[in-house]
C-alpha cells in the first residue's frame, strides 16, 4: 500500500480500517528526516498495513493535540480507528518491522 499523507481534515477517514501506522513529523526535525525513508521503505514492503505521514505545522494542530503528541517523530498505531499503541523517537528498520509484526500478531 502506498504511503499516504494526512491532515486535520482527513485524519479520521484514513485510520478507519485495519492496522494503520501514523508518523507524526516535521520538516525541521532531524530525527524525523532520518526516520522518513525507513517508514517509506516499510510502506513499500508491508502491504497489509496502512502507512500515513502527518506533518505537524501551523495548519495541522488539532490531531497532534488530541493524541498528546509532545515529541517527534512519534508513530501511533491504530486498529480499526482505535489507538492501540504509540512509540516516540527514531526507530531503525528492524525495530519498526518487528513492532509491525507484533501489532499484526
Amino acid at each position: 500500500m502506498a504511503l499516504e499523507h494526512a491532515n486535520d481534515e482527513n485524519f479520521t477517514s484514513l485510520v478507519g480500517d485495519g492496522i494503520t501506522l501514523v508518523d507524526f513529523w516535521a520538516s525541521w526535525c532531524g530525527p524525523c528526516r532520518m526516520f522518513g525513508p525507513i517508514f517509506e521503505d516499510a510502506s513499500e514492503k508491508i502491504t497489509d498495513v496502512r502507512f500515513i505521514k502527518f506533518e505537524i505545522d501551523e495548519t495541522n494542530r488539532r490531531t497532534p493535540v488530541k493524541y498528546g503528541i509532545r515529541s517527534i517523530p512519534s508513530v501511533l498505531a491504530f486498529k480499526n480507528g482505535e489507538l492501540i499503541e504509540a512509540r516516540t523517537g527514531l526507530m531503525d528498520a528492524e525495530t519498526l518491522t518487528a513492532w509491525i509484526h507484533e501489532l499484526k500478531g
